[in-house]
């Protein structure tokens, strides 16, 4: 169940800034979200146009970060927040700097879609790549729901399916590979669809990094850098 994380404030306008910022987080997460979609779609579909579209989008993602960042620089000067509502303002820090470098994986994958109109790849090449992109997009969205209604028990689903997405991950290599050895000629294309597939295994990581915020500030304990069975005790103590 989701956790209850409704707090009351002495004062109204602390209140409107708390939530203010959790509501920007979550409108940036929603156009990081879009910027992955389309950088999918024009590497899937070989979109030279959507792919170009992305890449000019990226200052969008960019002056959020930003903009958020600065709105929680204030909050700490102004109301030197403690304990929870601490916790909520240095969560929202470190989410948006992974949102920032979400950002960033979906204008590299656009980038290589660029780059690969001119000797596309075989089908057979990317239909596993469709798989990880759409395993990739659905931790990135849960990621966001999971912040959006402070539900702990989503975020830790999250985190155990980034096994599913590493294992995906290791298969589009391993295939790759073999194309790389069958044909050396293979290899620029090869090369091009195995680091589309490390943009996006990223993107599986800094979604379970979200997560991962979020479990600091509903719970308020550090799961960096723990296994997946430390990270379910160390929620339940």
């Amino acid at each position: 169940m989701p956790e209850e994380v409704v707090h009351h404030h002495i004062s109204k306008q602390y209140e409107q800034e708390l939530e203010d910022i959790r509501h920007r987080v979550l409108v940036m997460g929603g156009v990081v979200e879009a910027q992955v979609a389309d950088a999918v779609k024009s590497l899937l579909e070989n979109d030279v146009s959507l792919a170009e579209e992305v890449i000019a989008n990226d200052y969008k993602v960019n002056s959020m970060e930003v903009e958020i960042d600065e709105k929680c620089t204030q909050i700490l000067a102004r109301r030197q927040p403690a304990a929870r509502d601490l916790r909520l303002v240095l969560a929202v820090i470190k989410m948006i700097a992974d949102l920032e470098r979400i950002g960033d994986e979906a204008r590299r994958i656009a980038r290589l879609a660029i780059d690969l109109t001119t000797r596309y790849p075989r089908k057979n090449q990317l239909s596993e790549l469709d798989q990880l992109a759409a395993q990739a997009k659905l931790m990135l969205h849960e990621a966001l729901d999971a912040f959006a209604r402070m539900d702990v028990d989503l975020a830790i689903k999250i985190v155990e399916e980034d096994k599913s997405v590493d294992r995906e991950y290791e298969s589009i290599v391993r295939q790759q590979i073999t194309y790389m050895m069958e044909d050396p000629r293979n290899i620029p294309i090869a090369l091009d669809v195995m680091w589309s597939a490390r943009s996006l295994e990223r993107i599986g990581d800094r979604s379970c990094n979200i997560c991962e915020y979020l479990i600091f500030y509903v719970k308020g304990k550090d799961v960096r850098h723990i296994s997946l069975e430390q990270l379910e005790k160390r929620v339940k103590e």
